[in-house]
């Protein structure tokens, strides 16, 4: 999952950064709403937590032409105030959820995960393929009934893997949807991640590279 935190406290996004990325989740941040308006329009973003109170370009005004614009990402709107009308009103702007601050951040979590779930790839919160079951809910991996112990990135990778159901996913697309903005578009990095998926995941192989097309994963 790739997300875009839009938040004009430097501390409070900070620690969104933070604590997503240990998720395993991609995270790219901006502290105002013009920015996150031009991000937007140059990243593909699985969803957008959107401070409501930003300056300059409000956060409704955010949400409104994110909605506008049909993009497909989205919207976890998060506002100091948390009465009715106010959570009404973000969601009659098109938000797909709402929070309100204080919260606690598992349950942001939860709420991500739980909008992911909702976009056109992605289904099941247990994922398989042969013997390879994940469990994007508490993280964890087994293969053959052991658990392997991935990091934030390889899980992150080896979801969208399997997410892919089979599919050939290029280097450039991983990258994209696993790394943050500031990720070189020249970087290995993506390969050697695979590689490390490949060793930790065991024998028969489970993720195959396509010639100068991207990997895929599966049985054969």
């Amino acid at each position: 999952m790739r997300v875009l935190v839009v938040e004009d406290e430097q501390y409070m996004a900070r620690v969104l950064e933070l604590g997503l990325r240990r998720e395993a989740i991609a995270v790219d941040v901006v502290h105002d709403g013009a920015t996150a308006l031009e991000r937007v329009t140059v990243y593909d973003y699985d969803a957008v937590v959107l401070d409501r109170d930003l300056p300059g370009v409000h956060g409704d005004e955010v949400c409104r032409r994110i909605v506008e614009m049909g993009l497909d990402c989205r919207v976890l709107m998060l506002t100091a105030a948390g009465r009715l009308g106010d959570k009404v009103e973000g969601l009659g702007l098109g938000a797909d959820d709402y929070l309100a601050k204080p919260f606690d951040f598992p349950e942001l979590v939860a709420r991500l995960r739980a909008l992911y779930r909702r976009s056109p790839m992605a289904h099941s919160p247990i994922l398989m393929v042969a013997d390879l079951s994940f469990d994007t809910y508490r993280r964890r991996v087994v293969r053959g009934g052991v658990e392997v112990r991935l990091t934030p990135k390889e899980m992150a990778v080896l979801e969208l893997l399997m997410r892919a159901d089979g599919g050939v996913l290029s280097a450039e697309y991983l990258l994209d949807k696993a790394w943050d903005a500031h990720a070189d578009p020249l970087t290995n990095a993506v390969r050697l991640v695979v590689h490390t998926l490949r060793r930790k995941l065991g024998e028969p192989q489970l993720v195959h590279t396509a010639i100068s097309a991207g990997y895929r994963l599966g049985a054969v």
